[in-house]
């Protein structure tokens, strides 16, 4: 029999080798086709009496992602169908649907034949639960194979049997830690927790496998024994009493129970493993049914899974370009965010000039990638010759000359105008016609800045996040005049990076800072009316944001924000920034000198370590204050939330933001907006436009104007839209890019 996807070659033992290869996917998923030639597979190996054992493993340099988009838009197309037709129900079928891939791996390991799993690369998700029914695992040894079950990430969790198969193969804690961070292991990670069997040379991976099978490897699972025992111990035992008291309690202070799918996974191992393993996949069974049916996991999928692919392969990417493969990129501006750039380029294999004033400056930047390199060797994250090949790809100079034959020139100097004209003149001197020219200014409008271009459609923005190395977002920003080249090559460069785009066109504060500024201004107008700054960085936690809105601002640097406001004011005038805030702002800066974590002072005290940081005391006298009894914890969080969202809703009505799915996903990779929304217009969606209407106006009549519902909200309010439904065919589920 032949398949599509699946290649079955059985050698002289009677070993079947089964190499999974998806011909029109860079990578292996799961598919309903996949699904269904597998359980073909099974089946055929069962019966062949020929066959003595199967080996699996895949075609490609990586062996699995997981599950495809088609197959959660099938999920949840079907959770909208079934609920249209008989909302009472959808969960019953939800739950018959859902169990398709649990009981194709219990089919799996209970045929009677032994399988192994060899795992050539990443295996990620399914793969791996699929992978954990095998009865033997073998994993290639190299720094690209990395298992994980990752999906409480994007708001589930492995509902393929993993939560049953990996306690039962290593103790609780780990399980636990494993599923619910959704870390990866590496191959060594994974054999120390007994999650897999062996570690082979890439070169002996199959015949490693194969060897298992030859030394008599048993068909049967350690928890189809009779006699079988839990590794650490049962859930009512010693080592048991020690750990699941503590389990909810740890949960809740890390993620404030955001997140129902991590809840589940507690409940799964704690009720699956008091019960046969057929209950337990059963227990599992019905709380992935009724996790895929929380707002949490819709929101979440959309966003993390499904819009987040289909922006990293090109979502915006004006058709029509050919691609842009670099061979040298040029960065102007030696200082962190240059010295970043730079950094992350030439760790994606391209060569980078980074040029300065001087060559003192310049060398200066390229030891920054030396201190990454050196940290990144002595975490074993990086071997002595790759961190020398990224090294060597970084020649910093003085000498504009050297960008010649750049596709591309970023510049990271300083947010003044006419540095940026001086450096973007040199540049062009020696740039050749069809280069792209990008700033990475963070304020400075592009379109401005574009005016000391001699080709202004060439010119585009291109900004980062510090630090450079760490945060995933890259905003590209369109001037009047950037042209579709330009823009396809700032996108070329992002994906060449690793990075995930968005597209926003020019604006004051493009769109994240413009979110981030609206987060920090309501916490400035908080403590102006006496709640207690503590409550205010808690409560934000809370919400679910990664940080306090005044921790960040001393990351930002509160100086920088009175640069702002009085930049802001100059442009404006005297209405555009609240007058309470400037004076707060003012205070701090000029009265107290606290201009954030630069200079140890800011919002928070930064001592000497091991001390950790903490409020600043002296915050709390600045206003009177409130009794912390009196403030509501609700409304802080509603605040917090509304008036990102509406920052959010706002540029959309302006055409500064023209997709729902880069709004999301920047809210979230750009300053961690509440993840389990799915984003800032995710969560209007979520809410309903007109609840989230009312609770603005609500909002408005106590806090101020800013709250105020914008008339593109009250329209959509009054017909019942969504963001999602009114704005791109290509932002929701179900919908390819």
């Amino acid at each position: 029999m032949s398949y599509k996807n699946f290649t079955i070659e059985t050698d002289s033992d009677g070993i079947a080798l089964i190499t999974w290869d998806m011909a029109d996917k860079t990578m292996n998923v799961f598919t309903l086709e996949v699904l269904d030639e597998l359980d073909a597979i099974v089946d055929q190996v069962t019966n062949d009496e020929a066959v003595k054992g199967a080996v699996i493993t895949s075609g490609k340099s990586t062996f699995s992602g997981g599950a495809d988009l088609t197959m959660m838009n099938s999920v949840f197309e079907r959770i909208q169908e079934e609920r249209a037709k008989d909302p009472s129900g959808v969960s019953k079928a939800l739950f018959d649907q859902v169990g398709r891939m649990t009981g194709l791996f219990r089919k799996l390991e209970t045929c009677g034949k032994p399988w192994v799993s060899a795992i050539n690369g990443v295996c990620m998700g399914g793969a791996f639960e699929m992978s954990l029914a095998c009865h033997g695992r073998v994993a290639a040894d190299g720094k690209d194979v990395k298992m994980a079950l990752p999906e409480v990430k994007v708001g589930i969790f492995p509902g393929a049997g993993g939560t049953q198969r990996v306690p039962r193969l290593t103790n609780q804690q780990d399980a636990l830690m494993m599923m619910t961070t959704g870390q990866n292991l590496s191959p060594k990670k994974a054999k120390s927790l007994g999650l897999i069997h062996e570690i082979a040379e890439p070169d002996k991976l199959i015949e490693t496998a194969k060897q298992m099978i030859r030394d008599g490897l048993k068909p049967v699972q350690p928890w189809d024994e009779k006699g079988f025992k839990l590794p650490g111990g049962a859930i009512w035992s010693p080592q048991g009493a020690q750990l699941w008291p503590a389990v909810s309690a740890n949960l809740r202070k890390q993620s404030y129970a955001n997140y129902p799918a991590a809840i589940a996974i507690i409940k799964c191992v704690y009720e699956g493993l008091q019960v046969p393993f057929d209950t337990g996949l059963r227990i599992e069974q019905r709380y992935f049914t009724e996790i895929l049916q929380t707002p949490e996991a819709y929101a979440m999928v959309r966003s993390l899974f499904v819009s987040l692919q289909e922006l990293n392969k090109g979502a915006r990417r004006p058709a029509g370009i050919e691609k842009t493969k670099f061979s040298k990129i040029g960065v102007v501006g030696a200082g962190f965010m240059g010295a970043g750039i730079a950094f992350v380029t030439a760790k994606a294999g391209i060569p980078v000039v980074l040029i300065d004033r001087d060559q003192n400056a310049a060398d200066k930047g390229k030891a920054h990638s030396q201190d990454l390199v050196a940290a990144a060797v002595k975490k074993r994250r990086m071997s002595e010759e790759d961190g020398e090949a990224l090294l060597s790809l970084i020649t910093p100079t003085t000498d504009y000359a050297a960008l010649d034959g750049a596709d591309l020139v970023i510049e990271a100097v300083f947010e003044d105008r006419g540095i940026k004209k001086t450096v973007t003149e040199a540049a062009e001197a020696v740039l050749a016609p069809g280069s792209v020219f990008a700033s990475n200014t963070s304020t400075l409008p592009i379109t401005g800045l574009a005016e000391n271009s001699r080709r202004p459609d060439d010119f585009v923005g291109i900004h980062f996040f510090s630090p450079v190395d760490k945060m995933m977002l890259v905003e590209i920003i369109l001037g009047e005049k950037t042209g579709d080249k330009a823009l396809a090559v700032a996108l070329d460069y992002v994906q060449a990076i690793k990075k995930t785009p968005i597209v926003v066109n020019d604006t004051r504060g493009f769109y994240v800072n413009r979110c981030v500024m609206r987060y920090m201004t309501e916490a400035y107008s908080m403590l102006i009316e006496g709640i207690p700054p503590a409550m205010i960085e808690n409560i934000a936690k809370m919400t679910g944001m990664p940080v306090g809105p005044l921790a960040l601002n001393d990351e930002v640097a509160i100086d920088l924000s009175q640069k702002v406001n009085r930049a802001t004011i100059a442009d404006l005038g005297e209405g555009a920034v609240d007058p309470r805030h400037v004076e707060l702002i003012d205070t701090m800066v000029d009265t107290h000198g606290r201009l954030g974590r630069k200079n140890g002072k800011g919002f928070y005290d930064y001592p000497a370590k091991p001390a950790k940081k903490h409020l600043w005391p002296e915050l709390k006298d600045l206003y009177p204050q409130q009794d912390p009894d009196d403030v509501s914890v609700d409304e802080v969080k509603r605040r917090f939330l509304a008036t990102i969202a509406l920052e959010a809703a706002r540029t959309m009505e302006e055409g500064i933001v023209t997709d729902p799915r880069e709004a999301d996903i920047g809210s979230i990779l750009g300053f961690g907006f509440a993840p389990y929304t799915g984003g800032a217009l995710s969560y209007i969606d979520g809410l309903g436009v007109k609840a989230f209407v009312d609770m603005c106006d609500d909002l408005a009549s106590r806090h101020g104007e800013h709250f105020k519902p914008t008339p593109l909200l009250k329209e959509m309010a009054a017909n019942g839209e969504t963001f999602y439904a009114r704005f791109g065919a290509g932002a929701g589920i179900g919908q390819a890019a």
